[in-house]
């Protein structure tokens, strides 16, 4: 007997239907096209991208990758954003200067956010905050 296929719109709205978050989300997968000096000599403008991604409210999440020992960054990193499809997702990606200057490669995989939470403490004496 075959596995059975499961229609992604489907998971989606069987998701919800359960009361869970099921937020559609893109995790763009990059890692370095050939040499590291490629990645640092683009992190500036790579890191202005992010920030006016940030900014318009389109990236959720972003950071790199270190080795399996947790020693090395080699170059590879996450981005998640939101978007409305897979295409906005990959003119996102594709207008990164580091990937439009072939620093690095991208893959873009669709993500669905179900489970998890985050805890935002503010103190309003000293403007410190703690995000856990």
């Amino acid at each position: 007997m075959a596995d059975p296929e499961i229609n992604w719109a489907e998971k989606i709205a069987d998701v919800r239907s359960k009361g869970v978050l099921g937020m559609q989300l893109y995790a763009i997968f990059t890692e370095p096209a050939d040499v590291m000096a490629a990645v640092l000599e683009n992190m500036g403008p790579h890191l202005a991208y992010q920030k006016e991604l940030e900014d318009k409210g389109i990236m959720f999440a972003a950071g790199p990758f270190a080795d399996d020992e947790e020693r090395i960054w080699s170059g590879a990193g996450m981005v998640i954003v939101r978007a409305e499809n897979l295409d906005a997702a990959n003119a996102i990606a594709a207008a990164d200067p580091m990937h439009q200057a072939g620093a690095r490669t991208y893959r873009i995989r669709p993500w669905l956010l179900n489970e998890g939470s985050f805890n935002v403490r503010l103190t309003y004496s000293d403007g410190k905050r703690e995000i856990t």
